[in-house]
């Protein structure tokens, strides 16, 4: 997922590839007819964001990175009466996202395409009851570790967002970004790990929907964590 042309990348991107192989002819029919319905626009100020559903939901919740749109498409399904907001910079991720969102007909989803950071300051606060983070981009090179999306700057604007008692939920693949989120959740004054035993972050949680980066994540020996930081 990441770009090793990291000098040619704003210093605050959360993403890094903007598009890969070329859209499908439907993709890009949904892309002009679809997306304009449910797209974000940052231009304006940020409306109560249960207005923007027709079923104007008490409970709301964002994604931020939902690549192949497993997870968040699962969530939507399930939870028919919450909203659900997703962002992702990633031309083709956003593609299939549209096609999964036609196809199951939902009218819970919102969609933003382009960089996470951007959106954090838009949104109002206490918007949100959860906030997943699932497999971001693990800037793996040290001098890329400044990109990773959990930093001690950026975790006051996430939680910002969260009601009190609401959760970020992060799961990852790559040790160090362990290591690296862990470490600044515990200097943080905005959160705190949940866990009280190992099984708590070996085991995905309740409702767990397996994506297409976890699954490769397991072909390849890797083994996933999932961690839940609660707002305080």
């Amino acid at each position: 997922m990441s770009n090793d042309r990291d000098d040619d990348i704003p210093q605050r991107a959360f993403f890094g590839r903007r598009k890969g192989h070329p859209l499908r002819a439907r993709q890009s029919e949904l892309f002009d007819e679809l997306l304009p319905k449910l797209a974000l626009d940052l231009s304006k100020p940020a409306p109560d964001l249960s207005t923007l559903f027709p079923h104007a939901p008490k409970t709301l919740r964002l994604e931020i990175g939902f690549g192949g749109g497993e997870h968040l498409i699962a969530q939507a399904m399930a939870h028919p009466e919450q909203g659900f907001i997703g962002a992702d910079g990633f031309l083709n991720a956003v593609g299939k996202l549209l096609v999964a969102i036609d196809d199951e007909d939902l009218t819970n989803i919102r969609v933003f395409h382009g960089d996470a950071t951007d959106l954090l300051d838009w949104l109002p606060a206490g918007a949100f009851t959860r906030i997943d983070l699932l497999y971001p981009d693990p800037w793996p090179k040290r001098r890329q570790w400044k990109r990773r999306f959990i930093q001690d700057e950026s975790l006051p604007r996430i939680a910002r967002l969260l009601k009190s008692g609401g959760e970020l939920r992060f799961a990852t693949d790559i040790p160090s970004y362990m290591t690296y989120a862990l470490t600044r959740i515990a200097r943080s004054n905005d959160f705190v790990w949940t866990a009280e035993r190992a099984d708590d972050w070996r085991k995905p949680w309740d409702g767990w929907t397996r994506t297409r980066y976890e699954a490769k994540a397991v072909r390849e020996g890797r083994t996933p964590a999932y961690f839940v930081f609660r707002r305080r």
